[in-house]
């Protein structure tokens, strides 16, 4: 027997983006659930329903505010991943920069911690490319 897959979607702003992208993870097979602004202080674990985590104590609003959409996908890997994100980009779904696989190690994380790592990923993987086009650029120039 197969785990459930299931999708984490937050900060999806764009009714009519969030609706699509809920149809066409249901017709998939995919189980989704929609997170409140306020669910980067919950562990993933927690959020995807997992045994053993409980809702997080009382917190402060800090002011945290990730303003970029995020997909947190759990069961989906290797092929069945490259499945599910052509169907979307099949369907029209305007593409989703912050997608994370749940890890063992990252459903102990909230999903502030979450979202600040793939921010900074994100920062590191442009700030590599643009260093490769530089290097191309420059090759040119000195040929």
């Amino acid at each position: 027997m197969s785990k459930q897959e299931q999708v984490l979607l937050y900060q999806f702003r764009d009714e009519e983006k969030l609706a699509l992208t809920e149809k066409i993870l249901h017709k998939l097979g995919v189980k989704t659930r929609v997170l409140p602004d306020n669910a980067y202080h919950e562990k993933v674990g927690y959020l995807l329903g997992s045994k053993g985590f409980r809702a997080a104590t009382a917190h402060e609003d800090d002011g945290f505010v990730f303003p970029h959409e995020v997909m947190v996908l759990q069961n989906i890997r290797n092929k069945r991943l490259e499945q599910v994100l052509d169907a979307l980009r099949g369907a029209g779904v305007e593409h989703i920069r912050f997608k994370a696989v749940v890890t063992p190690l990252n459903t102990l994380w909230t999903l502030r911690r979450l979202c600040e790592t793939m921010q900074r990923e994100h920062a590191a993987m442009q700030a590599m490319e643009s260093r490769k086009k530089e290097d191309m650029e420059f090759l040119d120039e000195n040929r």
